[in-house]
């Protein structure tokens, strides 16, 4: 038997001080501090259950918190108001964030929304401010001191819906989450479909897949021309260009495999082969609309198969286009690399070699560019220039290059060219600056062979400050799921 905490803000607060004893709630001697801060602990404890409802947009790895460390945290906090006369923050803060709860979360972004939440909920003015403000909703707040039943009358009165912005977010997360969840019923509904039926005007499931699987043939690129690519680059060895050579044999494999995968389901389809479970699999994805799980080890994707098959074409064309001059582009289309990572790597190794420094001691800056790539005529004297990233969470100004709240049901924003330019020594990031962690697709998390993770991108945080950002979960994307 497994029990699961309720849904909702209000629900989580009602649940937490219905099993709080009017003893236990009166054990601790400093009273004044002991009642604010075991609100503030219980709105942090339920905020954190609740993120989860916003997917990606709340936590990047779904955390499993639990009674135990509502319980641990509080014990932790009576002790430490018992025995200190200064309330010890930083103490506190470790404890509760940085072990407590902090012992469940492995991904270091998370983490870093972790702290930001308790830098809130753990401080000063929750103890000194009367009705301290737990979001920027009027709302929820720290009510006033009193019995028990007085925090439990409040509680009552909470909105049975949360709004996004009781936990820092745009109201566009919700939209988000709900997409997310009608994709997944009508997953499910798709999968509780008959596997023998007539579809459209009476065609057969298999004459719909092999007029699927000709089409795709048909959009398939040609493979890129490796050994005429070394011929020209034979005389430069710059890691540039190692990084081209290799993504062109990524790119012919794979193109490869779905040349052979198409041409074998053809014949399984005619009966000329026997259908193996890996072509039933083909079978069934391309019918669905999915991509084949084999053609994704090249690169991951949640695009659909027809939007999958679309931006390889432009991915082997950004690869051609290159591959058949000597100089690389002046601007980068950096969701075309199967590993871009290899790429950035890459643009470091050659201003190590150009400044005679080690590659260990350089690190990024970023600025976004003010013009558009048509006003661009020439590359960067160091460093690269990198387009087609999307910003979720956000909106770019472009007048004043900074981040700005996105618009209603404007759920990512395109963001201008980037100039990544490599840097010995870094200073650390200014104040008013959010570093804005850029993933290869939306699933932030990865899958359990590779990271979705690339780089922190430093932009401007504008009227806001970086944790209004960090509470947003905004960040980049280097493609979209559509």
């Amino acid at each position: 038997m497994t029990t699961e905490p309720p849904k909702g803000l209000k629900a989580n607060l009602k649940r937490l001080y219905t099993n709080i004893s009017d003893s236990q709630f009166q054990r601790c001697p400093k009273q004044d501090k002991y009642k604010k801060l075991l609100f503030s602990l219980c709105y942090f404890h339920s905020l954190l259950l609740e993120r989860k409802k916003f997917l990606t947009l709340g936590w990047n790895i779904l955390y499993e918190f639990n009674d135990s460390d509502f319980e641990v945290s509080e014990n932790l906090m009576c002790i430490y108001l018992d025995h200190y006369e200064e309330t010890p923050w930083e103490a506190m803060k470790f404890l509760v964030a940085g072990i407590v709860y902090g012992g469940h979360v492995t991904d270091d972004w998370d983490r870093r929304l972790l702290m930001t939440y308790i830098n809130d909920y753990f401080q000063d003015g929750v103890i000194s401010t009367i009705f301290y403000q737990l979001s920027s909703l009027p709302t929820y707040y720290i009510p006033k001191d009193g019995p028990l039943a007085v925090y439990r009358e409040y509680v009552s009165m909470l909105p049975n819906v949360d709004h996004p912005e009781a936990f820092g977010q745009h109201s566009n997360a919700d939209i988000q989450s709900q997409i997310q969840e009608t994709k997944m019923m009508f997953d499910t509904l798709l999968s509780l479909q008959p596997t023998v039926s007539l579809v459209g005007s009476g065609e057969s499931r298999e004459d719909k897949v092999l007029n699927l699987a000709a089409n795709i043939y048909k959009q398939i690129p040609d493979d890129l021309d490796y050994e005429g690519t070394v011929k020209i680059l034979e005389m430069d060895h710059r890691p540039i260009n190692i990084v081209l050579l290799q993504e062109i044999e990524r790119y012919n494999t794979l193109m490869g495999i779905i040349r052979t995968a198409l041409t074998n389901l053809e014949q399984g389809i005619k009966g000329l082969v026997v259908m193996t479970m890996e072509l039933e699999n083909t079978f069934q994805c391309i019918f669905d609309g999915r991509v084949p799980p084999t053609w994704l080890k090249a690169y991951p994707s949640l695009k659909p198969l027809a939007s999958w098959t679309r931006d390889l074409v432009v991915r082997v064309e950004q690869l051609s286009k290159w591959s058949k001059r000597a100089n690389p582009p002046f601007i980068y289309w950096i969701p075309g690399f199967t590993l871009p990572t290899g790429f950035l790597t890459a643009v470091l190794q050659t201003s190590a070699r150009q400044n005679n420094v080690s590659i260990d001691t350089l690190s990024w800056e970023f600025s976004i560019m003010t013009v558009s790539d048509e006003n661009i005529i020439g590359p960067p004297k160091d460093g690269v220039y990198v387009k087609g990233l999307f910003l979720q969470g956000a909106g770019w100004d472009m007048k004043n290059s900074c981040l700005v709240e996105a618009k209603p049901m404007e759920l990512v924003c395109p963001v201008p060219t980037i100039h990544f330019k490599p840097v010995e020594n870094k200073k650390k990031s200014a104040k008013g600056i959010y570093t804005c962690p850029c993933y290869y697709y939306p699933n932030r998390a990865g899958s359990g062979e590779r990271s979705s993770f690339i780089v922190g991108v430093d932009m401007k945080a504008g009227e806001k400050s970086p944790d209004h950002w960090v509470k947003r979960g905004t960040a980049l994307l280097m493609s979209l799921d559509y």
